[in-house]
């Protein structure tokens, strides 16, 4: 009987030493989450670069410059003497406000107020559309910018008072450029 008990105790132990399986996920994912934001992105975009080339076919007394970085952009006030643009580390003054494409304000310049910004390392709350159109801008110069809901409050938009994926216009008056000491040395 001894045996017996043994040997059923010794199967036993050998049959259930089994090596561990891995567990296989609940759900699979197949990105096609991914795929349809990035189609509904491109499609909004696309929308909204209609809408700009309506307007600047509509607008014929600007003659609007087109950036590198996806938005477009014209002159209010263009100082063709003065070769000084904001570099990496510069300390600007700048102004700016912020309207619909119809041109209702959103955010006035008084609300804005004067802001002082570290070109590039100042970790501040601004649009990128300001902070990659600033990098164009001379001192002393005014540009309206025409800005793609991606460039501007995008998804999020501004509460109570910008919706969601609506492209703005903005006058930024570049007050000031000053190297920092950082700069000076290079």
């Amino acid at each position: 009987m001894f045996k017996l008990i043994v040997f059923s105790i010794g199967i036993l132990s050998l049959v259930s030493c089994k090596t561990p399986e891995p567990r296989r996920p609940v759900t699979h994912s197949s990105g096609s989450f991914i795929n349809k934001s990035a189609e509904r992105n491109k499609e909004i975009y696309n929308q909204e670069e209609m809408l700009f080339k309506q307007l600047m076919k509509n607008d014929s007394l600007q003659t609007y410059f087109a950036s590198q970085n996806g938005f477009w952009y014209y002159y209010n006030k263009k100082d063709s003497l003065n070769n000084k643009k904001p570099k990496v580390g510069d300390t600007i003054v700048f102004t700016y406000d912020v309207k619909h494409l119809n041109g209702k304000v959103i955010l006035s310049e008084e609300e804005v107020g004067e802001q002082h910004y570290i070109v590039d390392k100042t970790n501040q709350e601004l649009i990128s559309g300001i902070r990659d159109g600033i990098k164009l801008m001379k001192e002393g110069e005014v540009v309206t910018f025409l800005f793609p809901s991606y460039k501007a409050y995008g998804y999020y938009g501004i509460e109570n008072k910008l919706g969601t994926n609506i492209p703005v216009q903005s006058t930024v008056t570049l007050k000031s450029i000053s190297k920092t000491q950082e700069n000076k040395q290079l």
